[in-house]
C-alpha cells in the first residue's frame, strides 16, 4: 500500500493478457521474388538510389519466408502467447487485383498452423505499407479505387485465415502511409504533394471501413476486428502560450483527429478541415463515406514510441524540422508550415526520439476516454539501441529492459486507472530492415546477425520471457 489513500498500481496483469511481439511483412520475410511475389512500393523504393541508408534493401531481410518455424520455436521459448505480423499484399494477390496466388497464401496458413501448435495467437494486419506496385502505379491511396482493391484483399485473407485467426487489424499506421509516403517522401512511394497526402488519408479511412465490412462478411462473428493507430502525443511547449496550445490543437488534429474522427465518431474534426481548406476543399468525401468508415471496431491497436513536442514556429527560424520522421525538405504535416518541432527532454534512443513512459499512459487513457468500453491493444512499442554481442556473444541491452519495464508499468497504471488493455506486442520480435534507415537502426528484443541469419536472444527478450510467464514485472536489474 502506497502512503496516500489510494492503493499503488498493481504489479500483476491478469491471465488472459497478450504478451506479444510484433513485425512486418517486408522488414522480415524476404524472398521477395518467390512463389509469385511481385514488387511492392518498398520495393521500389528502397531500390530507388539514394532512398534507404546505404542503398539496403528487404530483398533478403530476415528470411523469415524460410525460417519461420525456427522463427516460431523462438517465439515460444521466450514465452509469447500472441504474434502481430503482416500479409505482403503483393505475395497474395501480385497485382493487388484478381484471384490469389495459393502458393503465397499458403505461406501464411503454414505460419498460421505452426503458432496455433505453439499455443500463440496469431494477429493478422492487413497491410503494413506495402502496397503492391501495380496499384502505385494507377495512382496508389490518392486514388479512391485503391479503397475497393483492398476491400477484395481483405475478403481473400478472411476467407483464407478466418477460420483459425481472431484478430485482425486492418491498417497500420495510416498516418505513415499517407503523409511520410506522399507528403514529405521519406517513405515509399517517395511522393511529395500535400494535397495528395490529404486524399490518400481519407481512402485510407474508406479502406479501413470497406475492410472491416469485407473481413466481417466471410468471418465467424467471434472475430475481432481493429485498426493500429499511431496517434502523436501532442504537448505544447508553453501550455499557457495560446498560440502554442493552438499548434498542438493542428498537430494533433493531422497526426490522430484525421483518422480517430470519422473511423470512431463518423466525422472529421471542424478545426482540421479548416486548417487545411488551403490545400484541399475534401471534396474526395463523398456521400455515403462517412457511414462507411464509421464501422463498429471490436478493439483498437495504439502504437506509441515517444511524445511530440510543439510550439507555434518563429518566423525567422528556418532551421531543420525536427519531428523525429527523418530528414526531406517536404513536410509530413500539410498547411502546418507555422508549427514548430522540440526535442523533447530526457534519455533518447538511437532514433533520437526521448524515452517517456508518461506519454503511453497519456494515450492510453485519451482513447479511453474517446472510444468508452472499446478494448485496448498497445500493438507496438519499443526502442531502437545501439546494441552489439559481447565477446561471449551474448547481447546485454539494459536500456531496452528499462524501456520495456517502464513503458509495461506505464500500461498497467492505466488499466489500475480503468482502461480495458488486453494486451502488448513489443516492436519488435527481432532486429530487422527499418525502412528508410535500412539495417542501422535495431530495434529487436532479438538480435540478428544479417550475414549468418543466426538470432541471438537479447536481455531484454529474456527479461520480457519471464515477465511473460509471470504475469508480472521483474526489476530491470540483474539482467
Amino acid at each position: 500500500m502506497s502512503d496516500s489513500a489510494t492503493p499503488a498500481t498493481p504489479v500483476t496483469f491478469p491471465p488472459a493478457f497478450l504478451w506479444g511481439a510484433a513485425t512486418s511483412a517486408y522488414q522480415i520475410e524476404g524472398a521477395v521474388r518467390e512463389d509469385g511475389r511481385t514488387p511492392s512500393i518498398w520495393d521500389t523504393f528502397s531500390h530507388t538510389p539514394g532512398k534507404t541508408a546505404g542503398g539496403e534493401t528487404g530483398d533478403v531481410a530476415n528470411d523469415h519466408y524460410h525460417r519461420y518455424r525456427d522463427d516460431v520455436a523462438m517465439m515460444a521459448d521466450l514465452n509469447l502467447n500472441a504474434y502481430r505480423f503482416s500479409v505482403s499484399w503483393s505475395r497474395v494477390q501480385p497485382t493487388g487485383r484478381g484471384p490469389a496466388v495459393q502458393r503465397g497464401l499458403d505461406f501464411y496458413r503454414r505460419l498460421v498452423d505452426e503458432l496455433l501448435a505453439k499455443d500463440i495467437k496469431p494477429a493478422v494486419t492487413l497491410y503494413h505499407w506495402d502496397l503492391p506496385q501495380e496499384l502505385e502505379d494507377a495512382g496508389g491511396w490518392p486514388e479512391r479505387d485503391t479503397a475497393y482493391r483492398f476491400a477484395e484483399y481483405a475478403q481473400i485473407m478472411g476467407e483464407a485465415l478466418g477460420d483459425r485467426v481472431e484478430n485482425w487489424i486492418t491498417l497500420n499506421e495510416p498516418w505513415c502511409s499517407a503523409f511520410l509516403g506522399y507528403a514529405s517522401g521519406v517513405h515509399a512511394p517517395g511522393r511529395t504533394d500535400p494535397a495528395a497526402s490529404l486524399r490518400a488519408a481519407h481512402h485510407l479511412n474508406l479502406a479501413h471501413g470497406l475492410g472491416a465490412k469485407a473481413l466481417r462478411s466471410v468471418m465467424p462473428a467471434r472475430n475481432s476486428v481493429a485498426l493500429s493507430l499511431n496517434t502523436s502525443v501532442v504537448r505544447p511547449l508553453s501550455p499557457g502560450d495560446p498560440a502554442d496550445v493552438a499548434a498542438a490543437r493542428k498537430i494533433d488534429d493531422l497526426s490522430g483527429g484525421i483518422f480517430h474522427g470519422p473511423i470512431l465518431h463518423g466525422a472529421y474534426p471542424e478545426t482540421l478541415l479548416e486548417a487545411t481548406s488551403s490545400l484541399t476543399d475534401w471534396s474526395c468525401i463523398q456521400d455515403g463515406d462517412l457511414d462507411l468508415i464509421h464501422q463498429p471496431l471490436d478493439a483498437l491497436g495504439l502504437n506509441y514510441y515517444t511524445p511530440t513536442l510543439v510550439s507555434a514556429a518563429d518566423p525567422d527560424d528556418k532551421g531543420p524540422r525536427a519531428d523525429g520522421h527523418g530528414a526531406s525538405e517536404h513536410s509530413p504535416w500539410p498547411a502546418a508550415d507555422d508549427v514548430a518541432f522540440h526535442q523533447s527532454p530526457g534519455e533518447q534512443t538511437e532514433m533520437g526520439w526521448s524515452v517517456d513512459p508518461t506519454g503511453l499512459h497519456e494515450l492510453i487513457m485519451r482513447y479511453h476516454r474517446e472510444a468508452p468500453g472499446l478494448p485496448i491493444y498497445i500493438t507496438e512499442n519499443g526502442a531502437a539501441f545501439d546494441d552489439k554481442p559481447d565477446a561471449d556473444g551474448k547481447v546485454h541491452d539494459p536500456e531496452r529492459v528499462a524501456y520495456l519495464h517502464g513503458h509495461l508499468s506505464a500500461v498497467r497504471r492505466a488499466m489500475a486507472d480503468g482502461a480495458d488493455v488486453r494486451g502488448y506486442f513489443l516492436w519488435s520480435l527481432m532486429d530487422n530492415f527499418e525502412w528508410a534507415y535500412g539495417y542501422d537502426k535495431r530495434f529487436g528484443a532479438v538480435y540478428v546477425d544479417y550475414a549468418t541469419q543466426q538470432r541471438t536472444p537479447k536481455s531484454s527478450a529474456l527479461w520480457y520471457a519471464r515477465a511473460a510467464k509471470a504475469g508480472t514485472l521483474p526489476e530491470p536489474e540483474g539482467i
